[in-house]
């Protein structure tokens, strides 16, 4: 995606797609694909496997869907950040011979890991955050295999309507998030400095 090539937009276009559908709709047409009697996926490896009624199945089925999701927004980090590297570097050192895997592991990695951090840190915030595309797709079960703590958040204020232990785990979400952002920033800073 990086390159200049014919089609590139439409590129764009097909890889962005996942991100601009609605969460709701995409967790639903992931239900179809899973669907264990008229699924495509099923259909497609030829073997009967309940996707989402099985707990072993349906937290694999979930994070699949996540991935799909996500991995959008993560590409558009790093085309962002690859854009921002200056051919002169690759210039400079095809000059004093540096080709593939050394171009990769000397100049592009360290140059993207800022980015990646950042990367890292938004979709182990948005992991944790995970609420909508997994109630629609599972519920959170069966068997509460797919509980994500916001669901958990959920059910505890909304279905056992314990406010004070819903708003306690609330605030402990937040401080996980918090401390996830304080470590990226502490391992930006070490890089840097």
């Amino acid at each position: 995606m990086f390159r200049r090539f014919r089609g590139r937009a439409l590129m764009y276009g097909i890889v962005l797609l996942p991100w601009a559908v609605p969460t709701a709709v995409s967790a639903r047409m992931w239900e179809w694909m899973y669907n264990a009697e008229i699924g495509v996926l099923n259909h497609l490896l030829g073997t009967p496997v309940n996707w989402l009624g099985s707990p072993g199945w349906a937290m694999h089925a979930a994070i699949a869907m996540d991935v799909w999701k996500s991995t959008p927004f993560v590409a558009l980090l790093l085309v962002a950040a690859l854009q921002g590297i200056p051919a002169d570097l690759y210039r400079a050192a095809a000059v004093d011979g540096a080709r593939g895997w050394t171009l990769l592991r000397r100049i592009t990695l360290p140059l993207l890991a800022p980015v990646m951090l950042v990367a890292v840190v938004f979709r182990a915030i948005d992991a944790f955050r995970v609420f909508d595309a997994i109630y629609v797709l599972t519920g959170g079960g069966p068997a509460n295999s797919t509980e994500t703590l916001s669901i958990y958040v959920y059910r505890t204020l909304f279905q056992s309507l314990e406010f004070g232990y819903g708003a306690a785990l609330s605030v402990v979400t937040l401080a996980c998030a918090a401390l996830l952002t304080l470590a990226y920033l502490w391992v930006l800073t070490r890089r840097i400095a």
